[in-house]
């Protein structure tokens, strides 16, 4: 295993990514590479649909990029790339990707390029249905706090520090562990995290017995005497543990049932509105860890943080004060903004036990307050398979308004609309198609002292702020 002290892992650049263009450079996942490529010396060039924060973001960290994706974008660079990357939304009709093919350019997957960046490091790969951006980000900020300085690659911006990737000195690499394509498969951690397993992202995996099965799949890529740190509280984790158990691998486990010897013992958690205590029993001693953000879903995520921060040589002392420092994520429950008695909120879940967790922790932040949401599916083929799922989650919302599916990567399915799921929510609820009434209807809705929460994967975001501003707008009318 390599040495976890700072310094002890060499800045390796693979030739490969020397010169690399990224195709959708301002996503998430792609923008992350970027600026740990561009920290590593290489040349870095990309491309995405239109300009964007994370575009001028990274041309001023030195980057080349082009607003469009054109073939001839290639012209424009002093050499061509030694390797183009993409994600899996990247087509192949793609005028960028059908031209580097046509000019042998190598092409790599984006979890690819993130394995060669690993190299050298001691690597932590975050894995599950729902949680692993919160846990990924947990478990950074910590490490952070011991002066470790990792290497991260997160779906999601810190709040700390606004980025979502960082190349570091440390020795060890903290990576956001996707299985939605199960492109995880490429990586080969020495600390692997499972925190549940629920079938999803069916148009991918086809049936959910594949979808669990990437999960196994994943398990035996750990590195060997390397660590599978799963959830006990989850049935779909527990099962994966109990199958890697039985075929050498190393298993620690948390939550509320994990009462093995090596395993994290949930003893209790305290919720308060600007987050909670969970107490829990370690390596024969006994922890409070304060976590910042609401939810006893968010710490077990701060639970396996610790055990996964232990494994690289952390101290438990300094996990638990890094932990209690966590600040989120932005879309993870992120606040928006207050107008008169009113607090928005902006919230990335779109799965329906990520909605229904969630929704439980906005309970017990909005005190008195009513719970209103507003919930744009994300994906036909999820809001198809999982409509009376997502409609019994939101029913834990005082007032809701549904939203129509964002498609994404998807074509349309006649006859999926966010109407599959309204129908079947049994609290006050609105459906609304049209997304630019859909501000002043929540307007409509609220009352003096609720608490609203957008919701979903999709473009919902952008309607914190038009709530906001019609809120005010009214206050000032009146």
């Amino acid at each position: 295993m390599a040495d976890s002290t700072p310094g002890a892992a060499s800045a390796v650049l693979p030739a490969q990514l020397e010169r690399a263009h990224l195709i959708g450079i301002g996503g998430a996942g792609m923008s992350g590479i970027a600026r740990i490529l561009l920290a590593r010396g290489a040349f870095v060039s990309g491309s995405d649909a239109k300009e964007s924060r994370a575009l001028l973001s990274l041309r001023a960290q030195g980057a080349t990029l082009f607003a469009g994706q054109r073939g001839e974008n290639f012209d424009g660079l002093a050499e061509p790339p030694s390797a183009v990357v993409v994600s899996t939304a990247i087509k192949e009709t793609n005028p960028e990707l059908a031209a580097a093919r046509a000019r042998g350019i190598p092409v790599l997957h984006r979890a690819q390029a993130l394995a060669g960046l690993m190299a050298g490091h001691r690597v932590a790969c975050i894995a599950g249905t729902h949680g692993k951006t919160s846990t990924t980000s947990m478990l950074t900020v910590a490490l952070q706090h011991c002066r470790l300085d990792p290497s991260f690659a997160i779906g999601g911006d810190l709040n700390e520090s606004g980025a979502n990737a960082h190349h570091g000195e440390g020795g060890v690499f903290v990576a956001e562990a996707d299985e939605s394509d199960g492109s995880f498969l490429t990586y080969a951690p020495s600390v692997a995290v499972v925190t549940n397993v629920e079938p999803d992202h069916l148009d991918h995996h086809g049936t959910a017995e594949a979808y669990v099965q990437v999960f196994s799949d994943f398990a035996g890529r750990l590195e060997p005497g390397g660590l599978l740190i799963v959830c006990a509280d989850d049935p779909g984790a527990n099962r994966l543990g109990d199958e890697a158990a039985a075929a050498g691998v190393r298993v620690r486990r948390y939550g509320r049932e994990a009462t093995g010897e090596d395993d994290a013992h949930v003893l209790s958690y305290s919720p308060a509105p600007d987050g909670g205590v969970v107490r829990i029993a370690v390596d024969g001693a006994e922890h409070g860890l304060r976590v910042a953000v609401p939810g006893e879903h968010m710490a077990l995520n701060a639970v396996a943080a610790l055990l996964a921060g232990l494994e690289l040589g952390a101290p438990v002392e300094g996990m638990a004060e890094g932990l209690a420092a966590f600040g989120g994520v932005r879309r993870r429950f992120e606040f928006k903004g207050r107008a008169g008695d009113v607090r928005v909120y902006d919230d990335y879940a779109h799965h329906p036990t990520e909605v229904a967790a969630q929704l439980r922790a906005v309970r017990m932040a909005a005190g008195r307050g009513r719970v209103v949401v507003v919930f744009q599916p994300h994906l036909y083929s999820r809001t198809q398979t999982f409509a009376v799922e997502f409609a019994e989650a939101l029913s834990l919302a005082d007032e809701v308004v549904v939203l129509d599916v964002f498609g994404a990567r998807e074509e349309p399915v006649p006859g999926v609309t966010g109407a599959l799921i309204a129908e079947k929510v049994r609290v006050p609820v609105r459906y609304q198609p049209a997304f630019d009434v859909a501000a002043g209807l929540t307007a409509d809705v609220v009352r003096p002292g609720d608490l609203v929460v957008t919701m979903g994967a999709g473009d919902v975001t952008q309607l914190g702020p038009e709530i906001l501003a019609e809120l005010d707008r009214r206050t000032a009318d009146a």
